[in-house]
């Protein structure tokens, strides 16, 4: 049993990190679409880059399956709500 607690803490601070470097993706993306910040920003451009190429092989299954709602993209809610969704099951076994 506290192997489960274990594995579910394991999986529960690398889904705070994950959810974290999402957020962190998407709003240097609102800066970069609203000018506020600009991409000769070498640091910022580096990094969102770097998320970008990290997260785009989770993200495009999910993209090719919401409809294209334009400018607004879906797939990190999705995605967020996923890893809530596997961290409320893994709880249950571990603790229930």
């Amino acid at each position: 049993m506290t192997g489960l607690v274990a594995l579910y803490q394991i999986v529960d601070m690398i889904t705070s990190i994950v959810i974290m470097l999402i957020i962190i993706q998407f709003i240097i993306g609102l800066l970069f679409a609203f000018n506020v910040v600009g991409r000769s920003n070498e640091f910022l451009a580096a990094f969102y880059d770097a998320i970008n190429r990290l997260f785009e092989p989770v993200l495009r299954p999910i993209r090719n399956l919401l409809p294209n709602t334009g400018a607004i993209d879906f797939s990190p809610i999705v995605l967020i709500i996923l890893l809530n969704i596997v961290l409320i099951v893994l709880g249950s076994v571990a603790f229930g």
